[in-house]
């Protein structure tokens, strides 16, 4: 008899300690939960939801977990507008004041582009890249095999003659075309900007004009009749500096390439 006294005596008090830590971390983890869910949930509405991954994380759900835990920052999503992302750091207490960017293509050759090879089979960018650089003779030249096409959650890019091209009306600039081109033809600029170069091809004019007709010869002409000074040669590629540009165009119409290109955006809906 005192023997099982002493086994069940211990035993329910152990057992009654358990109850009472079990329901006290269920309320107040309930509690937390509760307030974080809230949170996540707003955070969650606020985002894009384009689901892309080019933040680094499998969804738009795990981003906002993460943004919640202080893990991330706002502006690792490009897709989300400058509003929602004020929003987003207004909830979270922290800065999100990030410039606005766009997607371009550093690349207008495509058909006009000569290739090395014909290339007749199944394949995409990625596979086509590993047989001696792509088709294109250009070595940076747009392999046309739509590889940012089928990464695009938003079908805002078609290849058109050989070239891949971006819509911009519907385009997120979520950037994920810019980790899956293994070209780096994809690039990110600021959405002020008026006009960008859409070459990404660094050899010589002589060599840029037998490859193809509309390269970048690196001749120069337009930073030298650029009226503000914004734009400089860096290794036979002009380089813009948008806080100088104006916008004139006057380095677009005087390119004896016509590779410097408007920067067409949709109009916004101030309603």
């Amino acid at each position: 008899m005192d023997f099982s006294r002493e086994i069940l005596y211990p035993v329910l008090i152990l057992t009654g300690i358990a109850i009472f830590f079990s329901i006290f971390i269920a309320i107040f983890s309930k509690r937390f939960a509760l307030k974080k869910d809230l949170q996540v949930e707003a955070i969650l509405g606020l985002l894009a939801g384009a689901n892309c991954g080019a933040c680094g994380f499998a969804g738009c759900e795990a981003f906002a977990e993460a943004l919640a835990k202080g893990e991330a920052k706002i502006s690792m999503c490009n897709a989300t507008n400058k509003e929602c992302k004020k929003k987003i750091g207004a909830l979270l207490g922290t800065d999100a004041s990030d410039e606005e960017t766009v997607v371009v293509c550093a690349c207008i050759g495509g058909i006009m582009c000569e290739d090395k090879y014909e290339y007749q089979g199944y394949g995409d960018c990625a596979s086509v890249e590993l047989l001696s650089g792509g088709r294109k003779s250009c070595p940076t030249g747009c392999i046309g095999m739509s590889t940012c096409v089928s990464s695009c959650p938003v079908h805002a890019i078609d290849i058109i003659k050989g070239v891949a091209v971006i819509n911009q009306n519907k385009c997120i600039h979520c950037g994920v075309c810019i980790l899956n081109c293994p070209k780096s033809l994809m690039k990110r600029i600021p959405q002020k900007a008026p006009y960008f170069i859409a070459c990404s091809c660094h050899e010589s004019g002589k060599d840029v004009r037998i490859n193809c007709k509309f390269g970048c010869i690196g001749c120069g002409i337009c930073s030298k009749v650029c009226p503000e000074g914004a734009i400089t040669m860096v290794d036979n590629l002009p380089v813009f500096d948008y806080d100088k540009c104006i916008g004139c165009g006057i380095c677009a119409d005087k390119c004896p390439s016509k590779c410097i290109k408007e920067l067409v955006l949709p109009q916004k809906n101030d309603e």
